[in-house]
């Protein structure tokens, strides 16, 4: 019998696991740049969403708790109702029934700190008690408030004594009751355990309020014991607030029991009910900015407080800070995200190109495989579906690499933008090898095609859409000039405005920058060798392909420049702040006092002053013995004009200041500087000015400037110093020259008396938000982003040229061309793009800052919204910023084209020389 031989068919091995294994370079080298890509789209919102939250709650948290808290009260019941039930809604159970009944009536994302919140019952006038052992400092009577808020217990450390508590239920008759105070209340007003202290009553004897305990607080700045500071702290008031020279009491708080509240009744102090609602820290998210806002509204002076009433009283009212605090943080936030957004746009625009030139290079050095195929009958879908396929296996689990470590070194922030950030960066891995491919095979061609410059004309398609661009560009300007970035309209094309000139200018780029390369081509072919003819001809007629390595390039060098210069612009902004604020690089003053004798000479051998301008300032002088006040600075005129001078403060001549300035009519009248606001008062006729030691001088103002060092603020008048009294004549501040005087010595030297501020201290502060300091660290990380991936787009670019070059090289080198003549070819082929380029960025950074910086306001960035002596910070143009990364990027590519020519140098020249080669 014979058995049939049947032939065994084989299958055909799967197409992506034979490309991965063909190529495992490039595809650990595309898994690595998707996987970077993707964490640092994923990492930008959630840093962002990070340190929006960190701002806000810091803006929240830095304000004191009087502002931030929301406060509900609701006065006792009227006079007129059953004293029992006057009594009883005062008593801690009512009480607390109402504030559990307020919690249940607000609405998220308002969420109220129960640790911190309180609720109680106390008196609306403070009580004036007749005890003479209480310290009378003008001879009146100290006041007391009582205060009956629930949670003593566990709010504060027992000092001394016991914690007050009431026998029997307590009425408005009811004769004594017991009470602690803090331990700042007991050493200001010298309580001690068994003090007693008689409270006036109303139709009824004295309450007598017997102090059985010493209590520290746990948490003296949280906001059950700082909403009301006279809880922990007493406070020495005058009876005239506005008179400083009324007479003075003091003012302290006793804690009573919550039970024994009722017995407020008794007292003339018009009891009220509060509850007081702290905002929790750990659910504030700028996220739910708006909705916090509308939550808070609500209960403030909305539907909330209605339903509020219901539970506790139609007179209940609110009184809440926290709507201003959320305020002037939506201001900050607003201009930050405008800011910030513009340095997402370019980062993101260059990480684009840098994937899409990768997907080039990829189909540029498959082009006779993906040829071939087509040739044979492969489908355009087919083809492009199995290149995405191919090109997934690797993207997916890199772009999924790149997230989770994004997630897991940013936690605390939400997980769907920054799913959907390294999502479009996947996919558009994914997309550039087979869209490009797909755009090269679409008609079958022979594949040794020119594809420079010369051959490959611009399309109308082409063109339409560089036109787009332009008026998408130019329409984005016009609005950002108009609009600004101050108004946080959060319109994302005024973001896109200086990538979309950066755009514009590559595109206009590679359209005109071959046409000098031939010019000068010309006459270089009349020199002696060849090399340099033949590397500026080949630069005239480079690759048509060329606009994704030159959209990279400009792109990121506008980015770069754009935020270098807003870095640069945030410093200046902060350094011109400070010295507003202080007048010189330290100020040394006494505010009621002449500065001790020889504090100049000491303060000058402090290491690193470098100068010191005595002055004396009278701040309360008064002009025409009118009840107007103007700060009258004395200086002398030499060393405060060459102050002036030097930090650019309202600069002015020493002749300024001469004494026969004043003309002959003008008598011995003193020849002043003036602000604005005092010239238009006083004109330049003489006038006399009162000082503050009683005498008078006669000034005449010959100079007006808006302002000077000495002083901060619009009214000021600026004299020779020895024109005035020698009680007026006398220094009272110094202002020091040294960006690196030595503060601590400073201090030394002046002692305890003389108050020294710092600029650099002063600059330190202004970095107030978190929001601020995060803004400023992410437009670093993006100028560095886009710096890297620039550098990566040259290098792919010079690597899609590599084959190339090197088989030139070889070819050449069978004519005698030597290997340093190679170098040199190659470094001068790749120069006169990479300088065009270099030079292109410049202009387009300088012109992208020229053009929007009329828009751009650098105060909510620069300076806390609490400190801004600066009307406004525009953009300015830094040559640092500018010139670095242009320069980097000639730099690079040299040094690129050099490794390049060494290492073909190296290679033999057979492969090279294979007939039938189309490089």
């Amino acid at each position: 019998m014979v058995i049939p031989f049947r032939r065994a068919e084989s299958a055909a091995a799967p197409w992506v696991r034979t490309r991965l294994r063909s190529a495992p370079g490039a595809a650990i080298a595309l898994a690595l740049l998707v996987a970077v890509t993707a964490c640092l789209a994923a990492a930008f919102p959630r840093a962002l969403e990070r340190y929006e939250d960190a701002g806000l709650r810091h803006s929240v948290e830095q304000v004191p708790p009087s502002r931030s808290v929301v406060q509900l009260y609701a006065p006792a019941p009227l006079p007129d109702l059953p004293q029992g039930r006057r009594e009883q809604t005062l008593r801690p159970a009512t009480v607390k029934s109402q504030y559990d009944g307020i919690l249940g009536t607000v609405r998220r994302p308002f969420v109220p700190d129960l640790g911190q919140s309180s609720y109680g019952v106390a008196t609306s006038v403070n009580q004036q008690v007749p005890d003479h052992w209480l310290p009378r400092p003008d001879a009146l009577p100290a006041k007391v408030a009582l205060i009956a808020q629930a949670g003593l217990a566990g709010h504060s450390r027992l000092s001394e004594g016991r914690l007050p508590r009431v026998s029997g239920a307590v009425t408005t008759a009811t004769p004594e009751v017991e009470a602690a105070v803090s331990t700042d209340t007991a050493k200001t007003l010298h309580v001690k355990v068994g003090s007693v202290l008689h409270v006036p009553g109303a139709g009824r004897g004295a309450l007598v309020v017997r102090i059985t305990g010493i209590v520290a607080p746990r948490d003296r700045d949280g906001a059950y014991w700082a909403t009301d500071p006279l809880l922990r702290t007493p406070v020495l008031t005058r009876v005239k607030p506005a008179d400083p020279y009324s007479a003075r009491y003091w003012v302290g708080a006793v804690l009573l029991p919550p039970e024994a509240a009722p017995a407020l009744l008794g007292t003339e102090g018009r009891p009220y009910r509060y509850w007081r609602l702290a905002p929790s820290p750990d659910t504030l998210h700028a996220r739910d900015l708006g909705a916090l806002q509308s939550s808070l509204a609500s209960l403030v002076s909305g539907p909330g407080l209605h339903q509020v009433s219901t539970v506790t009283g139609s007179l209940t009212d609110s009184y809440t800070e926290l709507d201003d605090v959320l305020a002037s943080y939506s201001r900050l936030h607003s201009g930050v995200l405008a800011l910030i957004s513009v340095a997402g746009f370019g980062s993101g625009t260059v990480a684009v190109v840098v994937l899409a030139m990768a997907g080039g290079l990829a189909a540029d050095r498959r082009r006779t495989e993906l040829a071939l195929l087509r040739a044979r009958g492969a489908s355009l879908r087919g083809l492009a579906a199995r290149l995405f396929a191919e090109t997934a296996v690797v993207a997916v689990p890199a772009g999924a690499l790149g997230l989770a470590v994004a997630v897991r070194a940013l936690p605390g922030a939400r997980v769907l933008p920054a799913v959907l950030a390294a999502l479009a960066v996947t996919v558009v891995a994914c997309a550039a090898l087979p869209l490009r491919a797909a755009a090269a095979h679409r008609l079958v061609r022979v594949p040794a095609l020119r594809q420079d410059v010369t051959s490959v004309r611009p399309s109308r398609r082409r063109t339409v859409a560089e036109l787009t661009l332009v008026a998408v560009a130019a329409g984005a300007v016009v609005s950002l000039r108009r609009q600004g970035t101050s108004g946080g309209s959060g319109d994302q094309l005024i973001s896109a405005a200086p990538v979309l000139v950066g755009v514009i200018a590559a595109l206009l780029l590679v359209r005109l920058y071959p046409l000098p390369l031939r010019g000068v081509a010309g006459p270089a072919g009349r020199l002696r060798g060849v090399v340099t003819h033949l590397s500026l001809a080949r630069a005239g007629r480079s690759s048509a392909s060329a606009v994704l390595p030159l959209l990279a390039l400009l792109t990121a060098l506008t980015t770069a420049s754009f935020g270098g210069s807003v870095l640069a612009g945030i410093g200046e902004a902060r350094d011109h702040s400070a010295l507003l604020a202080v007048g010189a690089d330290a100020r040394l003053e006494s505010m009621t006092d002449p500065l001790p004798a020889g504090l100049t000479d000491r303060a000058r051998r402090v290491s690193g002053v470098r100068d010191v301008a005595a002055v004396s300032v009278a701040y309360q002088a008064k002009p025409n013995d009118g009840r107007r006040t103007v700060p009258v600075v004395g200086v002398d005129p030499g060393g405060y004009a060459e102050l002036t001078r030097r930090t650019g403060l309202g600069a002015f001549s020493e002749e300024a200041l001469e004494k026969g300035r004043g003309g002959p009519g003008a008598g011995a009248a003193l020849p002043a500087v003036a602000s604005p606001s005092v010239a238009d008062t006083y004109g330049s006729a003489p006038f006399p000015v009162r000082m503050e030691d009683g005498s008078r001088v006669t000034v005449r103002i010959v100079t007006v400037r808006d302002i000077t060092p000495a002083v901060m603020g619009t009214d000021f008048l600026v004299v020779d110093r020895a024109g005035l009294g020698a009680t007026a004549a006398r220094p009272t501040a110094l202002l020091v020259t040294g960006p690196e005087a030595d503060g601590r010595a400073l201090r030394e030297a002046a002692g305890s008396a003389v108050s020294v501020h710092l600029r650099a201290d002063e600059r330190a502060r202004y970095v107030d938000s978190p929001l601020q300091a995060g803004v400023e660290h992410l437009y670093t990380a993006a100028v560095a982003a886009g710096a890297g991936y620039a550098v990566l787009a040259l290098l792919l670019s010079l690597l899609r040229a590599a084959p190339e070059r090197i088989a030139l090289l070889a070819r050449l080198r069978t004519m005698g061309l030597t290997r340093p003549q190679g170098r040199r070819l190659l470094v001068l082929e790749s120069l006169p793009q990479a300088v065009l380029a270099a030079a292109g960025g410049v202009l387009t950074g300088w012109a992208a800052i020229r053009l929007l910086s009329p828009g751009m306001d650098l105060i909510a960035v620069a300076l806390p919204p609490s400190v801004a002596p600066l009307e406004r910070a525009p953009l300015h143009t830094d040559a640092w910023s500018l010139t670095v990364p242009a320069l980097a990027v000639v730099a690079v590519t040299v040094g690129i084209a050099c490794v390049q020519a060494w290492w073909a140098g190296r290679q033999g020249a057979v492969r090279e020389l294979r007939a039938g080669d189309t490089r």
